[in-house]
């Protein structure tokens, strides 16, 4: 339990998570240790998941965490925060999530055009928050941002090509987990 009145800090964000609609991460980052396993991340977001699928609610305290989201056609975005933190910081940074993502995939926001695209999605994510820290919040720069770095990036094509193969083979392996 965090206390009544705690000291000022940068530290906003907890976790960005993006679901699918079985509830199954797609892309989390956690930023502090509030679930500090991989078996706790996981059990946290079904039950967050489980508890905002039948709800109009964009935002909701679950578990000692407040909790922003969004659903999109068959994507489940939450940005989660202090059990006190202020919901409108966290909702301007689940709209650039959800923009920038909206800009990235030329307002196809689905599962489907999603994936091929994860490495700019991780990008984004960065570019968004840093340790907790919100960084940037206008969906322009940030796409821009992972724009140039995409661009600037010094591996070959097929050095690229294998690093993002072993990427979603270890996405696939921890979805089957």
């Amino acid at each position: 339990m965090e206390p009544l009145n705690p000291e000022p800090s940068l530290l906003s964000v907890k976790a960005i998570l993006i679901l699918d609609n079985d509830g199954k991460r797609l892309v989390c980052k956690y930023y502090d240790d509030t679930f500090p396993t991989l078996k706790e991340q996981t059990k946290f977001e079904e039950s967050l998941f489980n508890k905002t699928k039948r709800s109009n609610d964009e935002i909701i305290m679950h578990e000692g965490v407040t909790a922003v989201y969004k659903v999109n056609v068959d994507l489940f975005f939450a940005v989660l925060g202090a059990q006190n933190e202020n919901e409108l910081m966290l909702v301007g940074v689940l709209n650039a999530l959800y923009d920038s993502i909206s800009q990235l995939l030329r307002k196809n926001v689905e599962k489907r055009s999603l994936l091929p695209h994860l490495e700019s999605l991780f990008l984004i994510v960065d570019e968004l928050v840093e340790c907790g820290v919100i960084v940037e919040t206008d969906p322009q720069v940030i796409v821009q941002r992972i724009a140039t770095k995409i661009d600037d990036n010094p591996f070959s094509e097929s050095a690229m090509k294998q690093v993002l193969q072993s990427a979603k083979e270890n996405i696939k392996w921890s979805l089957l987990k």
